[in-house]
């Protein structure tokens, strides 16, 4: 059985971490390579970094900063943010990431995710969906959650699959920062229906919600930041809760 992953995000601007409410209220939570480097050590799974306000102009910025991550870092890492192109793609492969996360260029010109995969391959291909629950169905929200789509999350994730993304980063925007819990249903019906993990995120406030995602949603990784940064939660006392829990994890 595979076993679920942990894993914190770090939400980048001008070369720090930061966190905010529901995509907004942002305020600065520490140095993201020394974060990265803590979160490795104590034992998360994979990290996650995303440059929430990346333009293209600031694509080597961000390539300098995916260099010193895998200096100091010594587990996989995602990086996203502003990534539209192969030569994007690239360029942070080589700087270091293990794998990227495409939203919104991917979700304009679905095509990207066919040329990502067969250039690199699906197992490096992160499609990251922010989505909001309305008028009784999730919908897909671009430009980082400001612009909303006609297109359902569910039906979003399968063409993304079907052009090769090789997993799901879920950021319910209802839940993001609330410290409620996961968004369960929609997690669970792109777990249920997908044959590519599903990352949740946008939620956690206690061990039980981590709990919840894997075991009635069926995740297989859940990602938080907020949790992590402020020390609210330490990763080695959520991997031994979990492991009360008979959630299948890592050591």
């Amino acid at each position: 059985m595979l076993t679920k992953r942990i894993i914190p995000c770090l939400d980048i601007k001008d070369g720090r971490t930061v966190k905010g409410v529901n995509f907004e209220n942002i305020r600065d939570a520490g140095d993201p390579i020394e974060l990265g480097a803590l979160y490795a050590e104590q034992g998360a799974d994979e990290l996650v970094f995303l440059d929430i306000t990346a333009t293209n102009e600031r694509r080597k910025t961000l390539s300098e900063l995916v260099t010193r991550i895998a200096r100091h870092v010594n587990i996989p890492f995602t990086v996203g943010g502003g990534i539209s192109s192969v030569e994007d793609v690239s360029v942070l492969l080589n700087a270091g990431a293990d794998k990227v996360s495409v939203n919104t260029a991917a979700f304009k010109n679905p095509q990207l995710l066919n040329d990502l995969s067969r250039e690199f391959g699906s197992q490096c291909i992160v499609l990251a969906i922010d989505t909001r629950f309305e008028e009784g169905d999730w919908f897909v929200y671009l430009n980082g959650g400001r612009v909303k789509t006609e297109i359902r999350t569910t039906d979003w994730a399968k063409e993304a699959v079907d052009r090769g993304a090789g997993e799901i980063l879920l950021t319910s925007m209802n839940n993001d920062g609330t410290k409620q819990g996961f968004a369960l249903d929609i997690t669970g019906r792109l777990s249920r229906n997908l044959h590519v993990p599903v990352i949740a995120s946008g939620g956690a406030g206690t061990m039980e919600h981590f709990a919840d995602v894997f075991e009635k949603a069926g995740a297989d990784a859940a990602l938080a930041a907020s949790i992590f940064h402020y020390k609210e939660m330490e990763i080695p006392e959520l991997k031994n809760f979990l492991y009360k829990r008979g959630v299948q994890i890592r050591f």
